[in-house]
């Protein structure tokens, strides 16, 4: 928590920007502050596949979950892809809450 707000981060394929904006806005109107992805590899943003730069953006994801009190994942008709999986992995053995967009 930061003041009386929980801090979320957003998981999930880039591919689904569109929810990621939707679920950020939903969340962020809930009174939480939201913690987003920098690029949409997935969805145009072609920096993403530059040397190293894939690598770069999940370990900083990681730092992301790190300062939140929970993740929500963005896991659109149920898809949840590898790097998604491991963000998860990743949340359950820091301790943090995992929220999903569709159940599992």
């Amino acid at each position: 928590m930061v003041g009386k707000y929980k801090v979320i981060t957003l998981c999930g394929s880039t591919r689904f920007r569109d929810a990621f904006f939707q679920e950020q806005k939903r969340l962020t109107l809930e009174g939480n502050i939201v913690i987003s992805v920098g690029l949409f590899g997935h969805s145009g943003d072609q920096e993403v596949w530059t040397e190293g730069t894939k690598e770069m953006l999940d370990d900083m994801h990681k730092r992301k979950i790190d300062m939140a009190d929970e993740i929500f994942v963005i896991n659109v008709d149920g898809y949840i892809g590898s790097s998604t999986r491991s963000e998860i992995a990743y949340a359950q053995n820091t301790g943090k809450i995992v929220r999903y967009l569709v159940t599992p």
